[in-house]
C-alpha cells in the first residue's frame, strides 16, 4: 500500500507539473472571442459598422492614406461570419477585406472612397445584444442642402416643427409581439406627421432622422437648432414588463431637469457663443456670469411654459383617438427635451408591450390618427399663440390695414380687393359718403 501511495503521489505531481500550465494557457488559444455577425447603418453625417462579438475584445484602428483605408486590428479573435452580404452603397466603404494577424489576431481593412474621421468603441452585452465593437466613420465633407431661400430670414415664414423619431439603427427601442420594434413604428408616425405639417400653408416638418440609423440624444436637439425649429416633438412607444399596462402619454421637461441643464450650459463656456439658437438666436457670449444666468433662467422658464401649454393641446387631441395612460402633461428629465430655447414634448404613443396597442400601432390607419392628433394639437396651440413674423400671425392679425388712395381708386374697388363691404369701410373710417380723394389715408378693417 505504501508503494501504491507513493506512485499516486508521483503521478499527481506530474499532472500538476504538465497540465496546470496548459490550462493557464488555454484562454489564449481555446477561449478566444469570435466575430459572430456584422451590421452597417448610414446616417446623413456618418456610417456605423457594428461587429457582434461572443466576448469583449481589445482593438485599435489605424487611418491610412493614398488610397484611403481604415485598418481595424482586433486581438485574440476569430472571424465566424462574412462581410459579403453587407450593403456598401451610399457610404464611403467600397470594400471590406480581412486576414489573420499574429496567429490569434484579426485584421479588417475598410477600403474607402474618401477621407473620414473615425471613432471606435466597445459596448458590453445587454438584454438586446451581446458584446459589440462599433466603428463610426464621420464624413469630412458635409453636403449643404439648404437653399438660399431657407437660409435667409424672411417675414411671413412657416412655423418649423422638428420631429424626432426615437431610437434607430442598432438601438431598436421597446419590443412588441411578432418582432415589432419601437424604432420602426415611431419613424412611420414621424413621417406621417411631417407630411401633415408640410401640407399646411403655415407649418414645415423637419425629420431628425429620416431612416433606420441612430442619432445621439444631444445631437437630436442640435439638428433642431440647425433647422431653426420653433418646436421639437420626440415620438416614442412605451414598453413595460407587464403587458396589461397601456395608454399614451405626453411629457415636458421637469423643473429639476431644466435647472440641471442650465447649470451644465453655464459651466461650458463653449456653449455661450450659440446658446440660444432656435428661432431667437440670443447669444450669451458677451454676457457676464450673472447676466448670462438670468437670461438663461428666463429662457428656460419660457421654454417650459410653452412646452406645458402646447402639451395640454396635444393631450386633448390625443384623448380623442387613444386611451391615455396619464390625462395631464407629465414632466421628466429626458435629455432630448433639454434644449434651453426650443419648446419640446416627448410623446409616448402607447405601450408596444401591450398586445392590443401593439396591433393598433402597427397599422397605417392608427398611425395616421396618432399623427393627426399630434398635428391638430400643435396647430391649435399655434393658432392661439402664433410666433411673431410667421404666416399664422399674419392670418390672425386683427389690426386694421392702412391704405393710401391712388389715382383711379374707388371705395367699391378697394372694398372688393379686400373682401369687405363698402359700407363697413365707410363706417370704420367715419365717412359720410363713398367719395374718396387721391392721397387720402383710410383704414381697412379685418374681415
Amino acid at each position: 500500500m505504501i508503494m501504491g501511495d507513493n506512485l499516486t503521489i508521483r503521478l499527481s505531481r506530474l499532472v500538476i507539473h504538465w497540465l496546470v500550465p496548459i490550462v493557464l494557457l488555454m484562454p489564449f488559444y481555446s477561449w478566444a472571442a469570435s466575430v459572430e455577425s456584422s451590421r452597417i447603418w448610414r446616417s446623413p453625417e456618418s456610417t456605423r459598422l457594428v461587429l457582434d462579438l461572443s466576448d469583449k475584445v481589445e482593438h485599435q484602428i489605424i487611418v491610412l492614406k493614398n488610397p484611403h483605408r481604415l485598418v481595424i486590428d482586433i486581438a485574440n479573435v476569430t472571424l465566424r461570419t462574412s462581410f459579403d452580404t453587407l450593403k456598401l452603397s451610399n457610404n464611403p466603404i467600397v470594400n471590406i477585406r480581412h486576414a489573420p494577424r499574429n496567429k490569434n489576431d484579426l485584421r479588417i481593412v475598410l477600403d474607402l472612397d474618401s477621407a473620414v474621421n473615425p471613432k471606435s468603441f466597445t459596448l458590453p452585452a445587454n438584454s438586446q445584444y451581446g458584446h459589440r465593437l462599433v466603428v463610426d466613420l464621420f464624413d469630412k465633407q458635409q453636403v449643404i442642402s439648404k437653399t438660399i431661400e431657407k437660409i435667409v430670414t424672411v417675414n411671413d415664414r412657416k412655423i418649423i416643427i422638428a420631429i424626432d423619431a426615437g431610437h434607430g439603427g442598432e438601438d431598436p427601442g421597446a419590443s412588441g409581439p411578432n418582432r415589432l420594434r419601437e424604432k420602426r413604428i415611431v419613424l412611420q408616425i414621424a413621417k406621417r406627421l411631417e407630411k401633415l405639417l408640410d401640407n399646411s400653408p403655415y407649418f414645415e416638418g423637419v425629420l431628425v432622422r429620416t431612416g433606420d440609423y441612430y442619432v445621439g440624444l444631444r445631437k437630436r436637439t442640435e439638428i433642431a437648432h440647425k433647422e431653426q425649429a420653433d418646436f421639437l416633438v420626440s415620438i416614442h412607444a412605451d414598453g413595460f414588463k407587464d403587458p396589461r399596462v397601456s395608454g399614451a402619454s405626453v411629457y415636458a421637461l421637469s423643473t429639476k431637469g431644466a435647472s440641471s441643464e442650465a447649470a451644465r450650459y453655464l459651466a461650458a463656456s463653449a456653449n455661450r457663443s450659440d446658446l440660444i439658437g432656435g428661432a431667437s438666436n440670443l447669444s450669451l457670449d458677451d454676457k457676464d456670469d450673472v447676466l448670462a444666468s438670468i437670461l438663461l433662467d428666463l429662457s428656460m422658464n419660457e421654454m417650459l411654459r410653452s412646452s406645458l401649454n402646447a402639451g395640454s393641446y396635444v393631450v386633448k387631441e390625443m384623448s380623442k383617438v387613444a386611451k391615455l395612460h396619464k390625462k395631464n402633461v407629465e414632466q421628466a428629465g429626458f435629455i432630448v427635451l433639454k434644449s434651453p430655447d426650443i419648446p419640446s414634448l416627448l410623446i409616448e404613443t402607447g405601450f408596444i408591450s401591450n398586445p392590443k396597442e401593439a396591433k393598433k400601432l402597427s397599422t397605417g390607419a392608427y398611425q395616421q390618427k396618432m399623427a393627426g392628433a399630434i398635428f391638430e394639437g400643435l396647430a391649435d396651440y399655434y393658432d392661439d399663440h402664433p410666433p411673431v413674423g410667421s404666416l399664422l400671425s399674419t392670418k390672425n392679425d386683427k389690426s386694421p390695414k392702412t391704405y393710401v388712395v391712388v389715382r383711379g381708386d374707388t371705395l367699391s374697388h378697394i372694398a372688393q380687393r379686400n373682401g369687405i363691404s363698402t359700407i363697413k369701410i365707410q363706417r370704420f373710417n367715419g365717412l359720410s359718403s363713398p367719395s374718396i380723394r387721391v392721397g387720402q389715408t383710410i383704414l381697412i378693417p379685418s374681415i
